[in-house]
């Protein structure tokens, strides 16, 4: 399925599994490569996505992420190969623990710690979800909200929608002046087609959909937008953590407020729901911001 010239729906996801499907080059080592389309720097979540696909790779597939921890340390360029090199910290009885590196013409780009945990029975609790959100089949599709801002679209008119991405406020790229502060940035998500059952890679899919809207939230809270008469930012850095089982590709509400911000950063928060309210995971991230003209 297409919408235009723009892949969506399974095409789209199958673009996105060949971007997670990592050559190896050593037992350790790997590389990957960008979509062909894109912007003008490697996307975040990609990277990060990636690099987790690396470290996956050489635990003992009885072991689930948990937990990841990134630094974005230098811009990544899509027209070249990144090679992630990764290094086993440690394999114990319960815990094995990665470093996984992204390097472009010898330099890091990104690197990321994470660590996998073998399945155990424990304490079980969380806090609730919200109660007062729509649901994503009542909520406007990416095309019904890219529509109403054609001049606005910019690169993300070309490239592939793998993610069903339904904002339940407004986004932050519409039109200076046409968003109203909100505390909450809740958008809707899932893998817009299917994804193979690899636990694996619905753990590198949600870390790749997590980048997308987290760091919007600082710009909601005070009904500010992306681009021309508001901000361009960065990600600095970005931490995960899975707390249940789930499936990427099903709907998850992303439940992402702001803090604090100050000195051009912004600290962001998200919190991941399925449909019937399970916590699956939670994020943190800051972000640089800087305003830019009209």
């Amino acid at each position: 399925m297409s919408d235009g010239r723009v892949a969506v729906g399974q095409a789209a996801v199958d673009q996105l599994l060949e971007v997670l499907d990592l050559d190896p080059t050593g037992e350790m080592t790997f590389r990957g490569m960008s979509p062909p389309v894109g912007p003008q720097r490697v996307y975040g979540g990609q990277v990060a996505g990636q690099a987790l696909v690396a470290a996956g790779r050489t635990v003992d597939p009885e072991r689930f992420v948990h937990s990841l921890h990134g630094y974005f340390v230098r811009p990544g360029d899509p027209v070249e190969p990144i090679a992630y090199e990764v290094e086993n910290i440690r394999d114990g009885r319960s815990f094995s623990v990665r470093r996984a590196v992204a390097l472009q013409h010898g330099k890091p780009i990104f690197f990321m710690s994470a660590s996998f945990q073998r399945a155990e029975e424990g304490l079980d609790h969380q806090a609730p979800a919200p109660l007062d959100v729509p649901p994503p089949q009542d909520v406007p599709t990416m095309t019904d909200r890219l529509s109403r801002y054609p001049e606005r679209l910019g690169i993300w008119g070309q490239i592939p929608r793998p993610i069903d991405v339904r904002y339940v406020g407004e986004p932050g790229w519409v039109r200076p002046g046409d968003r109203p502060a909100d505390p909450h940035q809740r958008v809707w998500m899932r893998i817009d087609g299917k994804l193979p059952d690899d636990p694996l890679l619905h753990a590198c899919a949600l870390t790749y959909a997590s980048d997308l809207t987290l760091l919007d939230s600082v710009l909601s809270a005070h009904g500010e937008v992306w681009g021309p008469g508001g901000l361009v930012g960065a990600s600095l850095d970005h931490a995960l953590w899975f707390h249940r089982p789930f499936r990427a590709d099903e709907w998850f509400l992303y439940d992402c407020l702001s803090p604090s911000a100050s000195g051009a950063r912004g600290l962001a928060t998200g919190r991941m729901f399925t449909t019937d309210g399970q916590q699956i995971a939670s994020a943190v991230q800051e972000g640089l911001l800087r305003r830019v003209g009209a």
